[in-house]
């Protein structure tokens, strides 16, 4: 279930009510451009096909040659760094069957390294001061 407000959608699970959106970038191995001819268009119907079933919902994707950029708005019980080593395990597996060049020209598709930040309707500062007033009322 969706809960809306003017600026911000909230999903319900449960017992828990959430709006949890993620930047994320990662890279292939070296940095290497091969995230071209095709092996992009696939990389992102792999994205987002795995959507419900790892957690996430794709707000936006982009693939450049050398990395890749997801907005996702995450299940929090799930967890962000689980549903990114998900999400590049299965596109790893799934690019390197059916491009046999990423094999030859890379010992594994990804890096282990990623970026994470985390995405809001409002700034730290102002739920800062939320949070202080919060005793005054």
């Amino acid at each position: 279930m969706e809960i809306n407000t003017p600026n911000k959608k909230y999903k319900t699970i449960h017992s828990l009510v959430y709006s949890c959106q993620y930047h994320v970038i990662f890279c292939p191995k070296y940095r290497r451009s091969v995230l071209t001819d095709g092996i992009d268009i696939r990389l992102k119907e792999l994205i987002v096909e795995k959507q419900e079933e790892y957690g996430y919902t794709l707000i936006e994707l982009e693939v450049m040659p050398d990395h890749v950029h997801l907005l996702l708005d995450a299940n929090p019980q799930i967890g962000i760094v689980s549903i990114i080593a998900k999400i590049k395990g299965y596109t790893s597996s799934t690019l390197r069957k059916e491009f046999p060049i990423l094999k030859h020209r890379l010992p594994c598709l990804w890096t282990r390294s990623k970026f994470v930040s985390t995405v809001g309707a409002v700034s730290l500062d102002i739920v800062k001061q939320y949070i202080i007033d919060q005793k005054g009322k």
